[in-house]
């Protein structure tokens, strides 16, 4: 299960780095859009799979392809610590209100879709 855990966490990884070196060159340097977009998609996709490959969903996964997907890809792609690195650098050089406005929009647009992502999911086993 390692095996396929690491392997997930290296592709997510390598897929985090694309997309934000993506998004940084649309959106610029200024606000750190690139992590908030990744962790937004990420919880989106968690959210999806965690439901489609769950024991009740349409498409039940084992556990090691699980593992793969929302511990090693989910995780690896996700950026919580350069959320808090980020956060903790906008406070300490007094600029609060670009603090909180990431705290705000990473934490509500990522419930958002990690919700939406369920849903998603659960309407394919409505099919």
């Amino acid at each position: 299960m390692f095996f396929w855990v690491a392997l997930g966490g290296a592709l997510g990884s390598m897929a985090r780095y694309w997309v934000g070196v993506r998004i940084t060159m649309l959106a610029g340097l200024n606000f750190p859009w690139a992590t908030i977009l990744i962790n937004i998609l990420g919880s989106l996709v968690i959210g999806f799979l965690a439901t489609l490959t769950g024991p009740d969903g349409r498409l039940p996964a084992p556990i090691d392809a699980r593992a793969f997907l929302m511990v090693g890809l989910c995780g690896g792609f996700t950026t919580f610590s350069a959320f808090s690195l980020q956060t903790l650098e906008f406070a300490r050089d007094g600029r609060l209100l670009l603090a909180g406005t990431n705290i705000l929009l990473s934490v509500v647009l990522c419930l958002v879709a990690v919700a939406l992502g369920h849903w998603i999911a659960a309407l394919f086993g409505r099919a």
